[in-house]
C-alpha cells in the first residue's frame, strides 16, 4: 500500500504513539508484507527469529518491538505491539469504507458491461469495457476488473485475508487494506472467492480461466493463462506462473512458486515450490515418474513381506 503523499519518520511515530530510531524527517511512503516490500515502505515484525529478514528486506522503515542496530539508510519504529500498529496504519491510510445506498455510486463501470441483478459494487471499484458480471457476484472496496471479463454468480472479489496472530485470549485479526486485480479475459467460474492483498494487490492476470469453487488466498499472483480447474484452495502469497495447469482439488500451501507450464493433477497437495514445465501428483506432489515409481515400489511391500517371511521360517527348519 503507497501512501498518497509521503510522510516523516516522525509523522508516523505519533499516530501510533511510539520511538523512532533514525532522522524526523526520513522519508516513508507505503507499508507493505514482508514479501513485497519496496524502499520507502514500513515492515512489522515482533519476533526474533524473524528480526534479520526484516532488516535485510527492501523496507527501509522497520516496525519492530525491541530496539536494535539499526542498519545504514534504514531507520525504526520501536513499539510493544508491532502487528497492532501496523493495522493501526492500515485502519488510518485506508479505512473501511461502508456503502450507502443512499449516496452516489463510488465506482466505475466501462461500456458494454452487463450487470445482472444482486450484484453488490462497493467503493472504488472499477469495471472495465465489455464484461458480464453475473447475478449475486460481491465486489468489495477497491477491486479492479479490466476488459473482457466474466464472472459468475455468487463469487466474491475482495474478501479480508485469512490472518491472524494467537493471543492468550484468542486471535488477533490483521486487517485488510489491498485489493484485487483483475487483468483483462479472465473468466472466474461460479462461488470462487478471491482475498484481497494484506497491504498489496491478489492478481490474476491476462487471459486466465478459473473454475467453480476455487479459492485464492491473499496476495497470490495467478499469471497469463492459467487453469484452475475446481475446488483449488491456493493459500496466500503464492506465485502461479504463466500457462500453469491446476486440476481438481488440489491444495496449495502459501509463500511458495509454481513454475510456468507445469501441470498438477487432482487432488495433489503442493508443499513447496515446483519447477516449471514438468508435471505432478500425489501428497505431497511429486514429479509424476518419480511419484508412480514411489506407488510402485510401496505395492510391492505385501510381496516382499511374504518371500522375507518364507525366507526365516526356511531358516528357523534349518
Amino acid at each position: 500500500m503507497k501512501f498518497k503523499i509521503t510522510h516523516t519518520l516522525a509523522q508516523i511515530a505519533q499516530i501510533i504513539d511510539c520511538t523512532y530510531v533514525g532522522d524526523e524527517s526520513f522519508p516513508v511512503k507505503g507499508m507493505n508484507e514482508i514479501h513485497v516490500v519496496t524502499p520507502g515502505d514500513i515492515v512489522f515484525v515482533d519476533h526474533p527469529k524473524y528480526y534479520d529478514k526484516a532488516l535485510e528486506s527492501a523496507a527501509t522503515v522497520i516496525l519492530i518491538n525491541k530496539q536494535v542496530e539499526c542498519p545504514s539508510g534504514k531507520a525504526l519504529l520501536i513499539s510493544d505491539d508491532p502487528f497492532r500498529d501496523f493495522n493501526r496504519l492500515t485502519q488510518y491510510f485506508n479505512p473501511f469504507s461502508a456503502f450507502a445506498k443512499a449516496e452516489q455510486p463510488k465506482y466505475t463501470i466501462g461500456q458494454n458491461t452487463v450487470v445482472q441483478p444482486n450484484v453488490f459494487i462497493a467503493n472504488d471499484v472499477v469495471i472495465g469495457d465489455n464484461c458480464v458480471i453475473h447475478s449475486n457476484v460481491s465486489i468489495n472496496n477497491g477491486s479492479v476488473i479490466g476488459n473482457n471479463v466474466i464472472i459468475h454468480s455468487g463469487t466474491v472479489l475482495g474478501a479480508d485475508a485469512f490472518y491472524y496472530k494467537r493471543r492468550p485470549d484468542g486471535y488477533d485479526k490483521l486487517l485488510s487494506g489491498g485489493r484485487v486485480v483483475i487483468e483483462d479475459n479472465v473468466e472466474i467460474g461460479a462461488l470462487c472467492t478471491i482475498d484481497r492483498g494484506v497491504t498489496g494487490d491478489t492478481t490474476i492476470e491476462y487471459g486466465s480461466k478459473l473454475d467453480n469453487q476455487v479459492q485464492i488466498g491473499h496476495d497470490t499472483i495467478i499469471g497469463k493463462h492459467v487453469l484452475i480447474a475446481s475446488q483449488v484452495g491456493i493459500a496466500g502469497c503464492v506465485v502461479v506462473q504463466d500457462e500453469v495447469t491446476i486440476w481438481g482439488q488440489v491444495g496449495i500451501t502459501s509463500g511458495i512458486t509454481i513454475g510456468s507450464k507445469a501441470v498438477i493433477s487432482a487432488k495433489a497437495g503442493v508443499s513447496k515450490s515446483l519447477e516449471a514445465n514438468k508435471r505432478y501428483f500425489g501428497i505431497p506432489a511429486d514429479d509424476f515418474r518419480s511419484k508412480y515409481k514411489e506407488i510402485a515400489s510401496i505395492k510391492k511391500i505385501p510381496e516382499m513381506m511374504a518371500q522375507l517371511k518364507e525366507l526365516q521360517t526356511k531358516e528357523k527348519e534349518a
